[in-house]
């Protein structure tokens, strides 16, 4: 079975703070020109789409040089809520190396490289309640580190999100970190980071996700089409 784990690409679209808005719009039209073509403005970061090492790290790898097989992942669904607004999730929500594998098992025997962390945060896209989503702590982004496993998100990110107003820093949490800590620890060992997936509901723990980049030259990130696929049982 296959199911499309992406939001769709449209004008006004949620995006990061400080991120560009996004348009799509018509540039022919079937009545003047005899066919239709539109013209797409859009930032590396919009909808659901993968981080490149570049992202944050000035030396870190771009989009372009990453094999294709790259975006192709055995995935496991982590069910982390019920979640708080601005929640951290510690390293103990996630797997154990031989959880659910075979007792022996050491990291690198973890039959997945990307952990899809379900917090219910998709449920608020289109709201200034979403950038109010849970984030990884420290010890989690080096938990996933050390397994070798990269993080796919139904939010904005695995790090924090600038409010919406000072209205809504109220939420925020004063052990926050600052900055990009849990996507550094993950884009320094080149770890996928999916963003903004959404249909995460009633999909099996475990199964095949591909969220395959635009081939952009030098780029940071890339919107993907992200698709889950498993066995029907």
């Amino acid at each position: 079975m296959f199911r499309d784990l992406s939001r769709p690409i449209e004008t006004g679209m949620p995006t990061y703070p400080g991120d560009p808005d996004v348009t799509l719009a018509l540039d022919a039209t079937h009545e003047a020109d005899g066919y239709a073509t539109s013209e797409l403005r859009t930032g590396t970061h919009a909808g659901t789409h993968v981080d490149a090492p570049r992202h944050t790290l000035s030396e870190g790898e771009t989009i372009d040089e990453r094999g294709v097989g790259a975006f192709a992942f055995d995935a496991r669904l982590v069910d982390c809520r019920p979640l708080a607004p601005r929640e951290a999730i510690g390293a103990e929500a996630l797997p154990e190396p031989n959880a659910l594998d075979d007792a022996d098992a050491d990291a690198a025997d973890f039959d997945a490289d990307l952990l899809v962390l379900r917090t219910g945060w998709a449920s608020r896209w289109g709201t200034d309640r979403y950038r109010d989503h849970p984030y990884l702590t420290a010890a989690a982004a080096e938990r996933c580190r050390g397994l070798g496993v990269g993080v796919g998100l139904d939010a904005f990110g695995p790090d924090p999100t600038p409010p919406a107003s000072p209205e809504e820093a109220g939420y925020a949490r004063e052990d926050e970190p600052d900055g990009t800590p849990a996507h550094d620890a993950l884009l320094t060992d080149s770890l996928a980071i999916v963003e903004n997936l959404c249909g995460l509901d009633g999909l099996p723990e475990r199964f095949r996700l591909y969220a395959f980049p635009l081939r952009l030259r030098g780029g940071d990130g890339s919107p993907v089409r992200a698709v889950a696929e498993w066995e029907e049982s």
